[in-house]
């Protein structure tokens, strides 16, 4: 009796601790009864690397746990601290190897010993226990060596850290994220059928287009119902002509295996009706069927497709912001679905360029229906910081500018700025009106500092680059992500060769800006609380931004400039191709895109929750499991700040 007492105890406290979490109430009452409970105080070892592990892991039931690396001159390194509810030792559970670390009490400690060879049937029988705590392992593993040795010959495989389960954040089924079904093979015909034939053929299969194509089944061209009315109908083509003389040329081809959402976003791109399906995507392999929006109209749902098209038609900000909302229930559903960062910062970057651009088309109306005209010459409205990094998953404030071009004469160059300026203010205005606040800073297409030609623009990130200060660098880390959502790319473009140019002539400019990024040093560990705001409004909150997320985006950014890669801003974007072209460093950087991606989504999982930017957490908010994924963030990133402290030797210059 008393024997299914303490296992009952022991249960109610491991049912809410991952991975335990994972198992069934029978699974998890048979591994409590096996359970050994210890008493170990304070420095007491439990045990020492190179010892030959029990048959056990540990759970620390109340006390605290340290575990050190040892290393060659006798020091001891922390690793961890594990807290209540935190497991250590389970190597012997998943590798047949002697410990590596030191676990020693830090102060009087309760813990559970669980036996490992009575858990192997709960590994086999729930894979989610495995996959958790492989992953921790590979954390510690990865923690398990000096941080200074740069480049790491370290290239051994490791699980993901960064797991999200659906306990964690639920299960949805996504329309957009389905392949669509197609009812029929596709309807073809040669090159040299005549449109009255082809017409015929249409009729009688009772269908809107026909496939043109070669002896191979190769996609030559499409001819629709539009193409009648346009072209037939009209008299402006015979129908005796062969229809290849009249097709509509290159056909736009899509993978079997595509979204549902994507073959929306390529009908919206290319403003077509019908696209076609080869057996690899493009013109280059057989036709194997074909897509039209009225295969689609059924499935009509909330989805990005559907958004941006209406997106494009609004004539208010007032249903811009409705459209926007919309587009956050749908960041919700793709959260909970656990759908790729990569796949969801595309989605919503599309939609805000939209928005953005739709707010531009109002505001270019507006000027001329007031007897401003258009436009007076070319320009750009670029996007800066992350929404220039394509990251802005939710509405947090605006960062802008707009670049217009050089006119030789003054007269003309200060009427361009007046036009510019007063359409930047009614865009800047608009976008607030459908919540992306002002920005705080003025870092806006609205301030007349953000709203120059091109050459005003060269000058002003030259000074930067040829004498950085606090504030240039500070500039330099918003409007070095700008990206073009509106007008002419190449001012874009010349700005970005101009500024590889420049820094070309100012080799102190990056070890500035590499000093920079490592103003915000991050924890490597927490324990029972973070490294929170000491005073202020957001006094015992948790910085996400300025803790873990700016030093990633901060390290990313000096670091492409250095290997002078351009047109690519997003933050693990930047970090999967400079995993390409470092290969010494491919696993870091990769881990640091890995960590950043589960960053985005913590940030947006709060900020959808709470109505807000998302970027200050409360401890008592995260949940035990996403503690755990947040600590494994700040490896990668004191990581990543270490090899920038090495590569642009900022000892040496005393940082």
């Amino acid at each position: 009796m008393i024997g299914n007492t303490i296992a009952r105890r022991v249960y109610d406290f491991l049912k809410d601790i991952p991975p335990f979490t994972f198992v069934e109430e029978e699974a998890l009452l048979r591994v409590a009864g096996r359970i050994e409970v210890q008493y170990v105080p304070k420095n007491q070892v439990i045990f020492k690397p190179n010892q030959s592990p029990k048959h056990r892991f540990y759970v620390v039931r109340q006390g605290a746990v340290e575990l050190l690396h040892p290393d060659d001159d006798g020091e001891e390194q922390l690793v961890e601290r594990c807290g209540e509810g935190e497991i250590f030792g389970i190597r012997p559970l998943l590798a047949e190897d002697d410990y590596t670390l030191l676990a020693r009490a830090a102060e009087d400690s309760l813990l559970y010993a669980v036996n490992s060879e009575g858990f192997g049937d709960v590994l086999q029988q729930y894979p989610e226990v495995l996959n958790y705590l492989a992953n921790s392992m590979a954390v510690l593993g990865r923690r398990n060596y000096q941080y200074s040795r740069y480049p790491t010959d370290d290239v051994t495989p490791r699980p993901k850290r960064f797991l999200y389960t659906a306990s964690e954040f639920g299960s949805t089924d996504l329309l957009e994220l389905q392949s669509i079904q197609r009812a029929r093979k596709p309807v073809v015909c040669s090159p040299s059928t005549t449109v009255r034939q082809a017409a015929e053929i249409m009729t009688d299969e009772e269908v809107s287009s026909i496939i043109i194509v070669d002896e191979s089944d190769l996609p030559l061209g499409i001819f629709t119902d539009r193409d009648i009315r346009r072209n037939i109908a009209t008299g402006l083509y015979s129908r005796s002509l062969p229809i290849g003389d009249v097709m509509t040329k290159p056909v736009v081809c899509i993978r079997p295996e595509i979204t549902v959402a994507d073959i929306q976003i390529a009908m919206l791109r290319y403003d077509i009706h019908h696209v076609v399906v080869t057996e690899d995507g493009t013109n280059s392999s057989a036709v194997i069927g074909v897509i039209t929006d009225h295969d689609l109209l059924v499935r009509q749902g909330n989805n990005p497709a559907v958004i941006i098209q209406e997106i494009r038609r609004a004539k208010e900000p007032t249903y811009l912001q409705e459209l926007r909302e919309r587009a956050e229930f749908l960041l919700g559903q793709y959260l909970e679905q656990e759908v790729s960062i990569s796949y969801i910062s595309t989605i919503m970057t599309e939609i805000n360029d939209e928005i953005i651009r739709r707010c531009i088309h109002l505001s270019l109306r507006e000027m001329k229906q007031s007897g401003h005209g258009d436009p007076p010459c070319t320009f750009s409205y670029i996007s800066l910081g992350s929404q220039g990094r394509g990251e802005q998953l939710l509405r947090t404030d605006q960062d802008s500018g707009l670049i217009f071009e050089d006119l030789e004469d003054k007269t003309q160059q200060e009427q361009a700025q007046a036009y510019f300026f007063q359409l930047a203010g009614l865009v800047v205005s608009r976008l607030a009106q459908v919540g992306f606040d002002y920005c705080p800073g003025n870092m806006m297409a609205s301030n007349p500092k953000w709203c120059r030609p091109l050459a005003e623009w060269k000058e002003e990130f030259g000074s930067w680059i040829s004498a950085p200060n606090s504030e240039s660098l500070l500039n330099t880390s918003i409007f070095f992500d700008f990206r073009s959502v509106y007008g002419e790319t190449h001012f874009t473009q010349e700005l970005t060769k101009f500024v590889f140019e420049r820094l070309d002539q100012s080799s102190l400019f990056l070890n500035y800006l590499a000093r920079a990024a490592l103003q915000n040093p991050t924890p490597l560990t927490f324990f029972r609380n973070f490294m929170v705001e000491r005073s202020g409004e957001h006094k015992n909150q948790f910085d996400l931004k300025s803790r873990v997320m700016m030093p990633l985006t901060d390290a990313a950014r000096v670091l492409v400039l250095q290997a002078r890669i351009g047109g690519i801003n997003n933050t693990f974007r930047r970090y999967e191709l400079l995993a390409e072209q470092e290969p010494q460093n491919a696993e870091l950087y990769r881990d640091a895109a890995q960590a950043y991606e589960y960053l985005i989504r913590l940030r947006a999982l709060f900020g959808l929750r709470r109505s807000d930017s998302g970027r200050f957490l409360m401890p008592a908010e995260l949940s035990r499991l996403q503690r755990i994924l947040l600590r494994n963030t700040f490896t990668p990133v004191k990581e990543i700040q270490t090899l920038v402290e090495v590569r642009f030797q900022l000892k040496m210059l005393g940082r």
